[in-house]
């Protein structure tokens, strides 16, 4: 049997050697018909800690690692757009 493939974002990097990926799907509603968005997180290793917050990255599955990861990242499909930066914001009113 194959195994699944999913795309989604790197929403946590915090763990050694895990990430959290958030996987979204569309779907349409069974009565009103109107698509509506639903997302899943997964843990999936990723052996260096080489993704961070914000990428996009493909999943595979695979045997149980541990008790709640049994994905793997396989490659990182788009970089994340930045990190945010704090702002040093100390201006001289000279008037």
């Amino acid at each position: 049997m194959p195994k699944r493939i999913l795309t989604g974002t790197v929403v946590s990097d915090k763990t050694d050697k895990t990430v959290t990926v958030l996987v979204e799907r569309k779907v349409k509603h069974p009565l009103y018909g109107k698509i509506i968005r639903r997302s899943k997180k997964y843990h999936a290793h990723d052996e260096d800690n080489a993704y961070h917050t914000g990428e996009r990255v493909r999943i595979e599955e695979t045997k149980p690692i541990s008790k709640t990861k049994s994905w793997k990242v396989l490659d990182r499909l788009q970089a994340s757009k930045g990190t945010a930066l704090e702002a040093n914001l100390d201006v001289d009113n000279a008037r």
